[in-house]
């Protein structure tokens, strides 16, 4: 019994131990820490911005669906679509994507067809070695090919 506990562990150790089960738990903490961040340049710089032309809680931006739409909170009344939440979460998601792909992606796909061309460049050189190599033992193998049969000829 010890030994099936023993044979669980482990695997469950191993799958502890992959790279990406580590690599997504890496990913979250840091997507946890990054939210915290896109969430106040939404509310310190974009709110604002669209302030200057409305209100600066794009919560408060709402339309009435059914009337009469009076109150606020559990004492509403009507049908609302709040779509300025809507516009806030879009906004936060559009800025969360554009920092993510022009700080992270953009440079790491960068990096790694800068990686990949040199692998290339370094795979073509040592094809071109190789091929040297070959003719040259094609010609060694020719030139003693034709001395064997010269020398055959001479005796």
């Amino acid at each position: 019994m010890s030994e099936k506990k023993a044979s669980v562990w482990q695997g469950f150790k191993a799958f502890l131990m992959r790279g990406n089960v580590v690599d997504l738990a890496v990913a979250v903490v840091i997507g946890a820490a990054f939210t915290n961040i896109v969430n106040s340049v939404v509310k310190g710089i974009i709110n604002p911005l669209i302030g200057a032309v409305g209100t600066k809680n794009l919560d408060s931006y709402s339309s009435c669906l059914k009337g009469p739409c009076t109150g606020t909170g559990d004492s509403a009344t009507g049908v609302r679509i709040l779509w300025g939440s809507v516009l806030g979460a879009t906004l936060t998601f559009v800025i969360t994507a554009a920092v993510v792909y022009f700080l992270m992606v953009l440079p790491m796909s960068k990096y790694l067809a800068k990686v990949e061309a040199r692998r290339k460049a370094k795979e073509g050189t040592q094809e071109i070695v190789e091929l040297t190599e070959l003719e040259v033992l094609k010609e060694i193998r020719d030139a003693l090919v034709a001395q064997r049969g010269s020398g055959h000829n001479e005796r």
